[in-house]
């Protein structure tokens, strides 16, 4: 699945954690405080006789971090009281404190009248005119913006808790998906905890050296903030924000984040959905004029996109997350607008019938290149398409037909077989119509995808293919030194060759794929988790014990292999047992490889495939969905009539680079 920041948890999503944390009746105020002190400040807002430069205020006791605190004060600068109001208005109008860094400064004070906290960094919804809100600043979000000096964190033991929670609600729904009176050995058990103590351990190490920004550094014990800076939107917040927001990233991650953690919240928090609606309020001006296909990149400064060049998972992943918005606003605007780009998609010209070019230019509508693909770049647009029907039930036949003609297609043109090992795989189709024998870690959602889609369609052919999808992905982590997969690797294939696209093997190379069916060109694992994603699929359908002893291998691996003395870090070569450690634990680590371990040593009678019904996102958030149809999509879909197919030049309209993309490499 595409990459770049990956959120959420839904089940073990870092969102989850906030919603104890969140007082709903006190939606503008700065969340990176912790309950207490946005119950203190609520209070003082709404003084009837303004707020007086060095009031004393009484909190109670209170517990904030490791102090008791029973009185504060309040520092700004100027004579004159500030006035009740708005949250926001009142926030907008703190003069900077001349004694510290930001504009005001509060006191906290412990039980023997000794200064215990002080906060003197609040950042307001002005601050570089950031986001959306009455004087042109805003909230976006507002536990995101804000930066405060100091961060509460939740108790381990909460977080226990909730995670608990929303992993006995986290499940994928469809009819008799699931093969029933599945049993799980003895063993599951331990392997279950196993990996809720590889969560706990990487989020403590998260909130110690990284709290509030994106990623934990767990070699150097810091933090980095590649994906917005927005730290998964906890606590606390980034001095410095980024100017540019993928609208497909900001997506799947903080909109899907928010909305499904309204749900698993039993929807007792509304201010997640104010959130969400707060991104998507920025991210509609990605679509300019009439144009069908909104631009990747916004800046949410000026409302600008970023003019260029997009590709169909940007502009075809937003369906699912939208169409939940728009249930919980009663606002239709943001599912049509995402329909209208994955219809746009559907009906245009294509390189093969039913699947798209992987570029497209938004502001023509136009393919750019021929390039097709299931892996990054194309991946989530056919994932969505089959999940969209599942989520909705729609009478609308065309996201359903749209994915069962490219599996056809896909079998038909793509499908092959490896020379060493008989493994299946999907090749790629590049610019001058050649097949391409190259497999990416990014594809291998395509096996679970398979896998799903096929018993929704009632067909059990894909169901096996997926299958056989999801062993020949399996059979790239168990080919090397750590059981970890790679990022490319190509194939060869009697049947037309064994062009890459790029030269051929060394003879190290060469010897590696006559002893396992491929060979490795991008050898780096960075925590991915779609290999994991489908063979969970393949357990929960077969019942077969040899994915159950799949993902204990990997689990024993990620135990043995990639500790740091903090947490868990990925790898520059999964075949050299002398790797260098990569200084990066990404988001999804946490989003689905940790979830789609845990669901798989999970008592499946408790999380039933078919039972409760639920539809992850590309990022493994849960939505919930209605009883599945009994099948979907036409009886016999029959492929789009299209124009003949003449794409822009990658040459004039280049695409965008993506990590893992064989078409960019």
């Amino acid at each position: 699945m595409p990459s770049l920041f990956k959120i959420g948890l839904g089940l073990l999503s870092v969102e989850s954690a906030l919603l104890p944390f969140i007082d709903q009746e006190n939606e503008a105020m700065p969340k990176n405080l912790d309950s207490a002190s946005v119950s203190v400040l609520d209070s003082l807002i709404h003084r009837p006789d303004g707020i007086p430069h060095g009031h004393e205020f009484q909190s109670g006791l209170v517990q904030m971090k490791e102090n008791t605190i029973t009185y504060g004060k309040i520092y700004f600068q100027g004579e004159e009281p500030l006035m009740p109001g708005t949250n926001q208005f009142w926030y907008q109008h703190f003069a900077p404190y001349e004694g510290g860094s930001g504009r005001v400064m509060i006191e906290f004070y412990d039980e023997d009248s000794t200064v215990a906290i002080v906060i003197d960094e609040v950042h307001t919804a002005n601050d570089d005119d950031v986001g959306m809100g009455p004087g042109g600043g805003g909230f976006l979000p507002e536990f995101a913006k804000l930066a405060l000096v100091i961060s509460i964190q939740p108790m381990m033991t909460s977080f226990r808790h909730w995670f608990l929670a929303i992993l006995a609600a986290s499940v994928v729904s469809a009819e008799q998906v699931q093969k029933s009176c599945l049993e799980l050995p003895d063993s599951a058990a331990a392997h279950k905890e196993a990996v809720k103590d590889l969560f706990v351990t990487s989020y403590e190490a998260y909130q110690t050296y990284a709290w509030g920004h994106d990623d934990l550094l767990p070699v150097s014990e810091s933090y980095t903030d590649g994906r917005n800076g927005w730290g998964a939107s906890i606590a606390d917040a980034m001095s410095t924000m980024l100017i540019e927001r993928s609208l497909f990233e900001t997506t799947i991650r903080y909109v899907g984040g928010f909305i499904s953690a309204y749900e698993l919240s039993g929807e007792k928090y509304p201010v997640l959905i104010q959130k969400a609606q707060d991104l998507a309020d920025q991210m509609v001006y990605a679509w300019v004029g009439q144009q069908s296909i909104p631009y990747g990149y916004m800046n949410f400064t000026d409302h600008q996109p970023t003019m260029a060049t997009s590709n169909i998972a940007e502009a075809g992943t937003l369906t699912l997350e939208w169409n939940r918005l728009s249930k919980y606003t009663g606002n239709s605007t943001y599912q049509e607008l995402a329909e209208k780009s994955v219809q746009h998609i559907i009906n245009s010209p294509v390189p093969l019938s039913g699947m798209p070019a992987q570029g497209i230019n938004p502001k023509t509508g136009n393919a750019v290149g021929g390039y097709v693909t299931w892996g990054g770049g194309s991946d989530s647009y056919f994932e969505y398409l089959i999940k969209y029907a599942r989520l909705t039930n729609t009478d609308d036949n065309s996201y359903a037909d749209a994915w069962l003609t490219a599996v056809d297609t896909s079998m038909k043109t793509l499908l092959r077989t490896s020379n060493v090992g008989n493994w299946l795989y999907l090749a790629d189709y590049d610019d001058d119509k050649n097949i391409r024998h190259v497999g990416s870690h990014l594809a291998c959602f395509y096996g679970g995808n398979w896998i799903l889609g096929g018993k929704l369609a009632n067909n059990d052919t894909m169901v096996n293919i997926g299958l056989q999808l999801t062993d020949a992905c399996w059979n790239t982590y168990a080919s090397t030194a750590y059981v970890y997969t790679i990022a490319i690797y190509p194939f060869t294939n009697s049947f037309d060759g064994n062009y890459t696209g790029s030269a051929g093997p060394d003879p190290g190379q060469f010897a590696f794929y006559s002893a396992h069916g491929f060979y490795i060109t991008s050898s780096d694992y960075i925590l991915r988790p779609e290999v994991l994603e489908s063979n969970f699929y393949a357990w929960r359908v077969t019942g077969d014990t040899k994915y159950l002893d799949n993902a204990a291998s990997a689990l024993s691996s990620f135990q043995k292999y990639l500790p740091t003395t903090v947490a868990y870090t990925g790898l520059y070569d999964v075949n050299d047992k002398s790797s260098t450690q990569i200084d990066d634990m990404e988001s999804f680590w946490f989003a689905e490889v940790l979830k789609y371990l845990y669901l798989t040593f999970d008592d499946p009678t408790h999380i039933s495939l078919d039972e409760c019904k639920h539809v992850f996102n590309t990022e493994c958030h849960p939505f919930k969905a209605p009883a599945a149809k009994d099948t979907y999509g036409s009886a016999s879909p029959q492929p789009v009539p299209s124009q003949p197919f003449s794409p822009e030049s990658t040459s004039t309209a280049p695409l965008p680079l993506f990590s893992s993309i064989p078409a960019l490499l």
